[in-house]
């Protein structure tokens, strides 16, 4: 028998009945509704991850939902990843070539989804253009992940006539905010506290997960989990563990997944394992107990970005009570405070003097991890960004009745 499905009313142990029934109530008058979401990969990365139990919730509150997954060949994600990256300030020769392969593809995907929702909610570049393929029914709205702090120029005007179909748009963070006709609203993402990523596992349980992967557990574990991804700084982690190997003994566990819309990151993965050895370790697995295991294990988790929207993995980390020192960079500012419930570092040095700290002093880990489980149980569980995409698909009602 398959097991329950979490409901709105699990998350009341957290957060009170008084938020789980004002949500509740919220909900009641679009239980008519019909609505899509609709992104590039149903595994690898956090959006797929919000989708899976964004998507249940919404059902279980009686909003009729559905998560659609574009298809698409190697080259198209290519383009695709090209894209993210210069979304995030890198550099993309944005030929005829490519517009033709990422505009084809999602014309091909528009004639396979029929999209007669009463909201749409598209998620990333990826499949952003399928707007122009519809009759619609009701509003559509983009949800964009990526840091926009800085995008490249060339490409957000090629994009920005696609964006400007919308009736929204969402982005993580204010400072993300473009000049757009459409109007820009700001969700930061949350976590499933009731995954199996998440959920409090047994000392026996994480045990069994390490062992299986032959991970020494002898010396304090230093983890970074996230996509094989150059702006995840993965050979910054590395070099910031050697300058503290100097001082403290521990082992370094790099675990990462290639998601099926990141063809980047095989590339990546290759390039890393040469700097393996005993104690420095590098995975590439999609198993999220063995992440529940080396994040709750840790003495210190690390999410060394050099861009990153939000960055679920420190939130993660958070919620299982163990430090973080995250790149001073994008989502992860508001998530960690520097010196209370984390460290913040924008260079391999600062890491490595934080990693020592941490590793060396076991009540500054307990009281800073202590604070980092609270930060997110107040304000980055799914409750909260159910309620945010609730209030938002509510807004809409009056317009498009009066339409």
């Amino acid at each position: 028998m398959p097991g329950k499905l979490v409901q709105i009313e699990d998350y009341e142990q957290f957060v009170g009945a008084e938020t789980v029934e004002r949500v509740r109530e919220k909900a009641k008058p679009l239980k008519e509704l019909h609505v899509a979401h609709v992104n590039s990969t149903y595994y690898g990365g956090g959006v797929a991850e919000l989708l899976s139990s964004l998507t249940l919730l919404m059902n279980g509150l009686g909003i009729t939902t559905e998560w659609r997954v574009i298809q698409g060949a190697p080259d198209f994600f290519s383009v695709t990843k090209k894209m993210h990256n210069a979304l995030q300030g890198g550099r993309i020769n944005l030929s005829e070539l490519k517009q033709e392969i990422y505009e084809g593809v999602v014309w091909e995907n528009s004639v396979r989804n029929h999209l007669d929702h009463d909201r749409v909610i598209i998620h990333d570049p990826q499949p952003l253009p399928m707007i122009s393929h519809y009759q619609k029914k009701g509003p559509w709205i983009w949800r964009c992940h990526v840091d926009l702090t800085e995008p490249n120029r060339e490409l957000w005007e090629y994009l920005t006539p696609f964006v400007e179909k919308y009736d929204a748009v969402i982005l993580t963070l204010e400072e993300y905010r473009q000049e757009l006709v459409t109007p820009q609203v700001f969700f930061m993402p949350a976590i499933d506290p009731f995954s199996i990523k998440n959920r409090h596992l047994s000392e026996e349980e994480r045990q069994a997960r390490l062992d299986y992967y032959d991970i020494p557990t002898d010396l304090p574990l230093v983890v970074q989990i996230s996509r094989f991804d150059r702006w995840k700084d993965p050979e910054g982690v590395i070099e910031a563990f050697k300058l503290a190997r100097g001082e403290v003994d521990a082992t370094l566990v790099l675990l990462g997944n290639i998601a099926t819309d990141d063809p980047e990151g095989e590339e990546v993965y290759q390039s890393l394992l040469g700097c393996q050895d005993e104690r420095i370790i590098i995975l590439a697995r999609q198993d999220t107990a063995l992440v529940n295991a080396l994040q709750s294990r840790a003495a210190v988790v690390l999410q060394k970005s050099i861009r990153e929207g939000f960055g679920l993995t420190v939130t993660e980390a958070m919620w299982k009570g163990t430090p973080v020192i995250g790149g001073n960079v994008g989502g992860i500012r508001y998530q960690i405070e520097d010196g209370v419930n984390g460290f913040l570092v924008s260079s391999v040095e600062e890491a490595a003097q934080r990693m020592v700290q941490l590793i060396a002093d076991e009540e500054l880990r307990e009281r800073i991890g202590q604070r980092a489980k609270e930060t997110v149980r107040e304000r980055f569980l799914m409750i909260r960004l159910l309620e945010q995409y609730v209030d938002l698909l509510d807004s809409f009602e009056t317009i498009y009745r009066l339409a």
